[in-house]
């Protein structure tokens, strides 16, 4: 059957290939406790080993039980709205009008609503490289083309002003940048951000800032949203990271006023609404007792990058930069590397050899990207201590 042409410039998402790999080699008897295997650590996918908060679970449960599951208006609960408005507040000192926020099936919906409602065909979107797969492919699922920015250790992994200005074209429509970033765990600093947003309005540009693990920041220096540079900065949010319901399927995106119907339309024709049931539990999030459970887990992960990160540098991986935010470190191999190696190989090597499955960089770019493994610190302590232990085995046997 003949196919778009838009999926010609959809590449396949890598990491799921590896993670089907490190299930095979988890059902093989060298993973089998019983016959004296070691069992698979999984530090290859973004997701919390902590599951949604108990005052959340509860509110689904009586959403469920009292029959609230019919559809709601496509831009979210009201009440929801208003309590993302309060939660940036209270978190970053910003007043978001809670007419401004969309609630939506998932942060990848938001990034898709934005995509198609402000790039076309002919339009250039500038990225940097390393970055998340999935966003550069949902400017392609628009039609328009990403552009890469090669963006080293030396600019913490991200795109600078200069950088966004050099690159800027008669055809760029726009940045769509994340901070904290995935793969890196790296945000870009206040000042720059400012810049970049001066930079992308003076040329009549749209700024799209994927902030979806913001909540997730360990340096005071980095953990500030790009709202706060204007009204005219599009923010894309999720409860998966932070607030740990990665399966419910539930994110936001802040617009500028004059987007809010435009997205609206395109929502209520795509998605119709988020989940029901998703929308009254998240309500819960924002209780106290929530956050504060959320705040134990952000410490929880930054002791996980503290005890991880010097770890992989002993291993001969060393973290370029320390991650300032989400849970992953991304760490150079190339010492590792045998002549025509990349990391996807050495992956593959340690899923079967030290029964560790790490997500090689060859899904996040193309600038000396396959030369890092990307792992994920988003497990307990113990088991960040085991992997590493196998590691060292493993690579000492090479």
């Amino acid at each position: 059957m003949k196919t778009a042409s838009r999926l010609d410039h959809i590449e396949p998402f890598y990491v799921m290939e590896c993670a089907k790999a490190a299930a095979r080699i988890a059902a093989s008897p060298a993973c089998d406790p019983a016959r004296g295997g070691e069992p698979m650590i999984y530090l290859n996918i973004g997701e919390p080993d902590f599951t949604a908060a108990p005052a959340v679970l509860d509110a689904a449960q009586r959403a469920l039980a009292a029959g609230r599951t019919q559809y709601t208006q496509s831009a979210g609960l009201p009440a929801l709205r208003e309590a993302i408005s309060a939660w940036y507040a209270q978190r970053f000192g910003l007043d978001i009008d809670p007419e401004r926020i969309l609630v939506t099936a998932g942060a990848s919906a938001a990034l898709q609503l934005a995509c198609l409602a402000l790039f076309e065909r002919g339009d250039e979107v500038l990225m940097p490289d390393p970055s998340y797969p999935c966003n550069r492919h949902f400017v392609a699922a628009a039609d328009a083309t990403p552009v890469l920015l090669d963006c080293g250790p030396e600019q913490r992994f991200q795109p600078t002003a200069d950088g966004v200005t050099a690159a800027w074209r008669d055809a760029t429509r726009g940045v769509l940048l994340a901070s904290p970033s995935n793969p890196t765990g790296t945000s870009i600093a206040r000042d720059e951000m400012r810049r970049i947003v001066q930079s992308v309005r003076t040329r009549g540009g749209v700024t799209i800032v994927d902030e979806i693990y913001l909540g997730l920041s360990y340096d005071e220096a980095f953990g500030h949203s790009a709202l706060e540079h204007g009204e005219d900065v599009i923010s894309i949010n999720s409860f998966s990271k932070y607030f740990c319901m990665t399966g419910w399927r539930l994110g936001w995106i802040v617009l500028p006023r004059d987007l809010v119907a435009p997205v609206e339309k395109l929502a209520q024709n795509l998605f119709i609404c988020a989940s029901t049931v998703a929308q009254h539990a998240a309500l819960a999030c924002f209780q106290p007792e929530s956050i504060a459970e959320f705040e134990r887990r952000r410490a929880a992960f930054r002791a996980r990058r503290d005890a991880i990160v010097p770890a992989l540098a002993d291993l001969g991986l060393p973290v370029p930069v320390m991650p300032d935010g989400a849970f992953y470190a991304w760490a150079d191999c190339s010492g590792h590397l045998r002549p025509g190696q990349t990391s996807w190989e050495l992956a593959f090597e340690l899923m079967d050899s030290a029964h560790v499955a790490l997500t090689p960089g060859r899904d996040f770019g193309h600038a000396d990207t396959a030369r890092f493994l990307r792992l994920s610190f988003a497990n307990s302590l113990e088991q960040l201590e085991t992997s590493v232990a196998r590691m060292r085995r493993a690579l000492a046997s090479r």
